[in-house]
């Protein structure tokens, strides 16, 4: 199931979940300045560069509120945008705009944010092999919107959840005694169409990784040096991978590094919203 399909099926019950934190039983405010239904417009303005994302789940937000609600789109799920750039006309009753404004507000910004980080590192890693991958720290509830950004931004995404994939990590290796001893646990107890990804710390557990036959080999926090040496000893034998703590600031020494992939957490949990608003309403 691709990402757009996925969103569709799957987001409006988050969604719902969203209004229902903000709205337990009526929004007061509004309630006092517009007890009975007005039309209204209002502007989506964005208040700084970046690439947009979330607009259907933006819309979805108030068409919960209002089924008569009308967008009037000046912007494309993944453009980029202007500081100042007016991107839509939200039509609709004005209890619903102004009731629906901070949810839908606060998923656009925030995947948006996503969108346009992600993209600034994916231009970083222009002209080299490596694909940016996204990782499991997500916001609780918001997994499905965040990874769905990552891709707007034009990265992939890693596994989606703990049933996608196998992956032994330190703690799955603690447990079962060994990499070698884990690789043959997961080969016995899980179906041959998933593949098998160990974490690495240091070159001799590259060596066991391989030895042992993992698909993936994943060089956690390793020197861009230690790394050149594990996917040579890799050599083409499994899929690499590194990770632990890379940014837009260090993604640059990953480059030459020779690696398949690289993740980082940094895409969904410390990337700073897009500063978007909606502004300028009336009646009409």
């Amino acid at each position: 199931m691709n990402d757009i399909v996925s969103l569709r099926i799957n987001a409006d019950r988050y969604i719902r979940m969203a209004l229902e934190e903000d709205i337990t039983s009526g929004d007061i405010s509004t309630n006092c300045v517009m007890p009975v239904y007005q039309k209204g417009q209002a502007d989506l303005i964005c208040k700084q560069d970046g690439i947009i994302a979330g607009l259907g789940v933006f819309k979805r937000v108030f068409s919960m509120l209002d089924k008569s609600v009308s967008f009037d789109m000046h912007v494309n799920e993944g453009d980029s945008v202007k500081n100042g750039e007016l991107m839509a006309v939200v039509t609709g009753d004005i209890r619903a705009l102004l009731s629906g404004e901070r949810t839908a507000l606060n998923f656009l910004q925030r995947m948006s944010g996503i969108a346009t980080y992600t993209n600034s590192i994916v231009k970083l890693l222009e002209g080299s092999k490596t694909t940016l991958l996204d990782t499991r720290k997500t916001t609780p509830n918001m997994r499905i919107f965040e990874k769905y950004a990552v891709k707007t931004g034009g990265g992939s995404n890693h596994r989606y959840n703990l049933s996608d994939g196998v992956m032994l990590k330190d703690n799955h290796i603690g447990a079962a005694g060994s990499i070698t001893k884990a690789i043959q646990m997961a080969k016995a107890n899980v179906s041959f169409v998933h593949k098998i990804e160990v974490e690495v710390e240091n070159l001799d557990m590259v060596r066991e990784a391989v030895e042992a036959g993992a698909d993936i080999i994943m060089l956690d926090n390793m020197t861009p040096d230690e790394m050149k040496e594990a996917v040579k000893i890799i050599d083409g034998r499994a899929l690499t991978e590194c990770s632990g703590n890379v940014t837009k600031e260090n993604i640059k020494n990953i480059i030459d590094t020779g690696v398949d992939f690289v993740s980082s957490g940094a895409l969904t949990h410390s990337a700073p919203i897009l500063d978007i608003s909606l502004k300028n309403l009336h009646a009409v």
